[in-house]
């Protein structure tokens, strides 16, 4: 008998130990080029990053995650810290200068409200301002009007009356990305660019695999109950 239920026990950990693994979402690190040029709105300086997710590993990717690594060096003070990232675009062509970045029909891959984005906000060189520019009231969102991520039209300033168009992360500041599906990485361009091309580090941009829905994973541990529930039958 004891050793029916240590069995049953084992088949029970076995699928919950599957469920588990099948959580854990992969990333990778893209490598990226710089572009030829400068592009954005008035002045334009902003630098433009193409980045080919054909070179992944991974099929399919549902979170894209731009990481601050500047570490202080280059860009600005205040709520001008850190990577000032203009946009972030998706798309199927690949171009080699800024200018013709500018031009792209982005995928409509992205949800730019808070709904769709998560925002750590990074630290402030002296002097500390209230929030960063282009956050939210809290400074813990991105505010997409001011923001625009989804066009190269940032205003390369350190006039905050005359910025627009991008989000300063601040020092280590972590953005995260949820696509609106999972998208395949063939034949895709990733884009990001940063405004006023002045020294700051190009972010670090990891990708992750859409993890399994929460159906495919009922239906895995249905089928591992199942089994556990056929044994005990044909034992009593």
């Amino acid at each position: 008998m004891q050793s029916r239920i240590t069995r049953t026990l084992a088949s029970l950990t076995l699928v919950l130990s599957i469920v588990a693994v099948a959580r854990v979402a992969q990333a990778e690190l893209l490598t990226f080029t710089k572009l030829t040029g400068v592009t954005g709105g008035n002045p334009a300086g902003t630098a433009v990053y193409r980045a080919d997710l054909s070179t992944l590993s991974l099929a399919q990717i549902d979170k894209i995650t731009v990481t601050d690594v500047s570490g202080g060096f280059g860009g600005y003070t205040g709520q001008l810290s850190g990577f000032d990232l203009d946009a972030i675009i998706l798309s199927m062509t690949s171009v080699a200068t800024a200018a013709d970045a500018k031009a792209l029909a982005g995928l409509p891959a992205f949800d730019f409200t808070p709904l769709g984005t998560s925002f750590t906000p990074g630290t402030q060189r002296p002097p500390v301002e209230p929030k960063l520019f282009g956050t939210g009231p809290t400074g813990t969102t991105v505010d997409n009007s001011v923001a625009t991520l989804g066009l190269l039209d940032g205003n390369s300033t350190i006039v905050i009356a005359a910025a627009f168009g991008f989000v300063s992360m601040g020092d280590g500041g972590v953005l995260t990305f949820k696509l609106n599906a999972p998208i395949t990485t063939a034949g895709k361009y990733l884009y990001v660019g940063e405004v006023g091309d002045n020294g700051e580090l190009l972010a670090s941009i990891n990708v992750s695999l859409p993890e399994p829905s929460s159906i495919a994973l009922a239906v895995v541990a249905a089928i591992g109950l199942g089994f556990c529930a056929r044994r005990k039958l044909r034992t009593a």
